[in-house]
C-alpha cells in the first residue's frame, strides 16, 4: 500500500474510532439533570381538571 493509502487508512479508522467514542460517552453520561422528560397524568376522573 502506497503512502498516501495508510494516510487515508488512519484518518478514516481514525475519524470513525473517535466518533464512536463520542457517542458512547454522551449515551452512558445520560441527559443533564436540570429538567424532566416524562409526566405523570392523574388516572382518577375527578383530577382530570388539573391536567
Amino acid at each position: 500500500m502506497t503512502f498516501g493509502g495508510w494516510i487515508n487508512l488512519i484518518l478514516s479508522v481514525g475519524f470513525v474510532t473517535v466518533l464512536f467514542v463520542y457517542c458512547l460517552v454522551r449515551v452512558l453520561r445520560g441527559p443533564p439533570k436540570d429538567h424532566t422528560l416524562a409526566h405523570v397524568e392523574p388516572i382518577e376522573t375527578d383530577e382530570t381538571d388539573a391536567r
